[in-house]
């Protein structure tokens, strides 16, 4: 894989994912740093998550709207289906998974897991 060079603002798009917990969308990076980089374009923020994506230093969550995780490490996520927030869940990495997958001759390397309900902030809106 070709080494891309570096770049302050794509290092800035890093680090806002980094300092959140939240599993953001490009638009919510995008407006995080929109006002110390004015010139910063959405489509910008866009190239450089997959990109960074592609390259393993993030993980993309697809969904209605991608959003982006700085955890690589493999482990379970929350979707709320009615706000739409994504989080993480202290649930261990089951690799049993991988390998009762793995047979016909599939080679697996990995999957992902995610739950899909209410989260705790809509189910007391609910109430």
């Amino acid at each position: 894989m070709q080494q891309r060079r570096y770049s302050r603002q794509r290092e800035q798009i890093y680090e806002a994912v980094c300092a959140t917990n939240a599993h953001p969308t490009a638009e919510m990076v995008y407006d995080r740093l929109k006002p110390e980089m004015p010139r910063l374009s959405l489509g910008t923020v866009y190239r450089n998550l997959r990109q960074m994506a592609a390259e393993g230093r993030l993980v993309e969550l697809e969904g209605t709207v991608a959003r982006f995780d700085a955890n690589i490490s493999p482990h379970t996520h929350f979707r709320c289906q009615r706000c739409g927030a994504v989080s993480d869940l202290a649930l261990p990495y089951d690799g049993g998974l991988d390998a009762l997958a793995a047979g016909d001759g599939r080679l697996v390397r990995g999957h992902s897991l995610c739950f899909y309900g209410i989260c705790p902030a809509c189910a007391a809106e609910q109430t």
